[in-house]
């Protein structure tokens, strides 16, 4: 080494460039990761639309926006015209909301607003007679004051 210490600076600035690779390539690596799980999240979000939609701003999953529940499937043509009818006719004052199969033992449910904003699902069979009301977007009627029948 010499008076000057020039061959101990030569020797720090492998290190400082060893360093700042390193830094460099855990930053890539850590971004790398990140949109990695970005993407993954946007792909599964996609792949149930109805629900990625219908995300309210508290997080919870607005049932009144969903295309239609689990395990069922929304009705159309006359199936869907005659549950309508027999399910205004249970609940007058009500608005559709939809109407589709049930995946809880009905034949059919229509998911409607009642005139006071609250929510009912009404159940009919494969018949088109109804079955019974439960209050909010369904489940099974529950004992007490949450259900009745028609």
């Amino acid at each position: 080494m010499d008076t000057k210490g020039t061959a101990s600076g030569r020797a720090r600035t492998p290190r400082r460039w060893m360093g700042a690779a390193g830094l460099l390539g855990a930053g890539l690596l850590a971004g790398g990761i990140l949109a990695g799980s970005q993407i993954a999240g946007a792909a599964s979000s996609s792949g149930n639309s109805n629900t990625a939609t219908a995300v309210a701003a508290n997080g919870r999953v607005d049932p009144a926006r969903v295309a239609h529940g689990p395990g069922e499937t929304l009705l159309t043509g006359t199936t869907a015209s005659k549950v309508t009818a027999a399910a205004k006719a249970a609940v007058p004052g009500g608005t559709i909301i939809r109407v589709e199969t049930d995946s809880q033992g009905a034949a059919y449910e229509a998911h409607m607003k009642n005139a006071d904003g609250s929510y009912v699902t009404v159940k009919l069979d494969k018949n088109f007679k109804v079955t019974g009301t439960v209050d909010g977007f369904g489940g099974p009627p529950r004992d007490g004051s949450s259900s009745s029948s028609a």
